[in-house]
């Protein structure tokens, strides 16, 4: 698993070790660490041009010693000062002993230099900046846009907010961003997310608290998570999912939750709604009714809202049940939040973006960039377990739990019924037993997984997601 830390904790756990080090020592680890990365990506770093875009920060510092490293063994380095008067005296030394130079920030010489850079390393910001690139910084990253340079962030590319993943403003975009200790919530949850690139975590001997902010699964994890069938397992015993979904206008997301509910590894899957020819003739073991939820039968979950409509009376009927409950699609603007936070087994919201943001209120726009935000706020609002969709997932619940970050998501799954698909496997999951967030988690890793390899760097839809379910989960148990 790996975890992310806010600032804060990031910065008390700095102070306890450098209290045991000898004074300069925590910030040559980061250097040593940061040279090293850099050498990889140039792959020859003799003769190569490397530009250090320094701020006033201990990351200016950090970028300063790995430069002095880098121009020891040939390159060619040079450091565009930000803030001269506050830049790190003893980087400096060290850079200019080692033969590297300085470039005034004024003028157009730093933007020539940038332009024939190899490398740009961008330690203007550090973790603990607020909003985007002041405007003396924002030439500079124009000329670094312009420029044919890898771009690597020291920390966490300047500009954006490591605590949110938000980004207010203008920020640089690197294409490897080396982290020092632990990875941040910035690095993790986009937009930020988006502009750091491939991310390299050094260590340098923190000790962090067990609880992290953010947490996102590996296979290993998702692996100890789902379920497997004893020798003495039935249909009942490995979770019988109720699909409350469709409608007239929508019956295929009834069959799309099916799929998905029937691949997620249920023993049986009851279906209600006016969908049930569509689903009976794509999958004939699904067990259908017509007489509304509550005469459906035994079930462990249901899942209800894909297609629905405007059936509110079924909305209400599954709420009142006493077993878990996901809330999707047309059900999430259907469900009163006090019939929602009045339940007392475990209830999961589906929401996408622009779902959340009729639920809050707000703008889609204020959702996709404070993602961390909006779910923590649909938590607190319902009382639930809460998996936003969109380009990185979150799942948060209540209870002041890490917030989980999905990291298999694909933007192929950006297709008509992808979501119903998730329902029905995280419904098949909730019935199998598991707790609503590990439900919620595995089920978006085994989602993201599946479009990757139903889509395989081409077109595919909902439907084609669905039978890699299954193949998604055998990569998992293996790995």
């Amino acid at each position: 698993m790996r975890n992310a830390y806010s600032v804060e904790t990031v910065r008390a756990a700095e102070r306890e070790l450098m209290a045991r080090l000898p004074e300069g020592a925590l910030m040559q680890r980061a250097a040593a660490g940061l040279a090293a990365a850099c050498a990889d990506v140039l792959g020859r770093v003799y003769g190569s041009r490397v530009v250090l875009l320094v701020g006033s920060g201990d990351n200016g510092g950090d970028a300063l010693y790995a430069g002095a490293r880098l121009a020891r063994r040939g390159a060619g380095v040079s450091a565009v000062l930000l803030a001269p008067e506050r830049a790190h005296g003893e980087g400096l030394a060290a850079l200019r002993r080692a033969g590297g130079r300085v470039v005034g920030a004024d003028g157009g010489g730093a933007e020539a230099v940038v332009g024939r850079a190899d490398l740009v390393v961008d330690g203007i910001v550090g973790i603990g900046g607020t909003g985007g690139l002041r405007p003396d910084a924002v030439p500079l990253a124009d000329a670094v846009e312009r420029s044919r340079a890898v771009v690597v962030a020291v920390d966490l590319p300047s500009g954006v907010d490591a605590d949110t993943g938000e980004v207010r403003g203008r920020a640089l975009r690197a294409d490897l961003t080396v982290t020092f200790g632990t990875h941040k919530p910035g690095l993790l949850v986009d937009p930020a997310r988006e502009y750091a690139g491939s991310v390299r975590l050094v260590d340098i001997g923190l000790e962090l608290p067990a609880s992290a902010e953010l947490e996102a699964l590996q296979h290993a994890d998702v692996a100890r998570m789902l379920p497997v069938p004893a020798a003495e397992s039935d249909k009942y015993r490995r979770g019988v999912v109720g699909i409350a979904a469709g409608s007239a206008r929508y019956p295929g997301a009834a069959v799309l939750a099916v799929a998905g509910a029937l691949r997620g590894g249920a023993g049986a899957v009851r279906y209600v709604g006016p969908a049930g020819q569509a689903v009976i003739a794509r999958f004939p073991e699904t067990l259908v009714s017509d007489g509304g939820p509550k005469h459906a039968g035994r079930v462990q979950s249901w899942v209800v809202g894909p297609g629905a409509g405007d059936d509110a009376a079924t909305v209400a009927e599954v709420l009142a049940a006493e077993v878990p409950v996901l809330i999707d699609a047309d059900g999430l603007r259907l469900a009163e939040a006090s019939a929602v936070r009045a339940r007392r087994a475990p209830t999961v919201m589906t929401p996408h973006a622009g779902e959340a943001a009729a639920l809050l209120g707000v703008e889609r726009e204020e959702v996709e960039g404070g993602r961390l935000a909006a779910v923590r706020e649909l938590v607190g609002r319902y009382g639930a377990t809460v998996l936003l969709k969109g380009s990185t997932t979150l799942i948060a619940s209540a209870g002041g739990a890490a917030v989980r970050v999905n990291p298999t998501g694909t933007s192929w799954l950006a297709t008509a019924g992808s979501g119903d698909v998730l329902s029905g496997l995280a419904g098949s999951l909730l019935a199998a037993g598991l707790p609503a967030v590990d439900a919620a988690s595995a089920a978006a890793y085994l989602h993201g997984l599946a479009g990757r390899f139903a889509a395989d760097g081409a077109p595919a839809g909902a439907h084609d997601v669905a039978e890699e379910i299954a193949g998604a989960w055998r990569s998992v148990v293996r790995a």
